[in-house]
C-alpha cells in the first residue's frame, strides 16, 4: 500500500539535495575563511563554533582540513543558517561600504589638492562640522610641501583629517 500524502522532502530530487548540501559546505568554508574577530560577530552554537576552529587549525592538513570542511557543511545542514547568513552578508556589506568611504576621500582630498577653496566648500557643506581653518591650512602645508619636493606629510594628513570627519 503507498501513501500518496508523502512529505515535501521526498519529492526533492537526489541533485537538489547535493546542490543544497555543496551551498552548506561553502557557507561552511566562508565561516573557515573568517578572521576571529569577524568570526565572534557571527551567531554560532558552540559545536559549530569548535569544529571552525578546528578546521583553521589544520587547514594544512589537506586530506584533515577537506574531511573536517565536510563536517562542517552536515552540521550546517542541520542548523537553521539564515542568520549565519544575514551576518555573513552585513560583514561583506560593511567591508564593501568601507572601500567606497576610503575611494571617495581620496578623490576629495586630492580635489582640495588640485582645486583649493572650492573644493574645501564642497566639503564643509557636506560635513559642516568640519573645520575650514584646519583643512586650508593642511591645503596650504601641502602645496609649500609640493614645490619644495618634501614628502607629502600635510596631504596624508589632510586625508586622516577627512576621514576623521566623515566617521564622526
Amino acid at each position: 500500500m503507498h501513501d500518496h500524502d508523502q512529505d515535501d522532502d521526498s519529492l526533492i530530487s537526489k541533485s537538489q539535495l547535493k546542490r543544497e548540501a555543496e551551498a552548506q559546505q561553502a557557507l561552511g568554508t566562508k565561516l573557515v575563511n573568517l578572521s576571529a574577530g569577524k568570526l565572534e560577530k557571527i551567531p554560532l552554537d558552540d559545536e559549530l563554533r569548535a569544529a571552525i576552529a578546528l578546521a583553521q587549525r589544520i587547514r594544512n592538513k589537506r586530506e584533515g582540513y577537506r574531511r573536517q570542511l565536510q563536517h562542517i557543511g552536515k552540521l550546517m545542514r542541520n542548523r537553521e543558517t539564515g542568520p549565519i547568513e544575514q551576518a555573513l552578508h552585513e560583514l561583506e556589506h560593511a567591508h564593501l561600504e568601507q572601500n567606497a568611504l576610503f575611494h571617495q576621500l581620496e578623490k576629495t582630498r586630492d580635489a582640495i589638492l588640485s582645486q583649493g577653496d572650492s573644493a574645501i566648500q564642497q566639503f564643509i557643506d557636506a560635513y559642516p562640522h568640519a573645520d575650514r581653518q584646519k583643512l586650508r591650512q593642511l591645503y596650504r602645508q601641502a602645496q609649500k610641501q609640493q614645490q619644495q619636493s618634501k614628502p607629502p606629510a600635510a596631504a596624508r594628513e589632510l586625508f586622516k583629517y577627512l576621514r576623521e570627519v566623515a566617521s564622526a
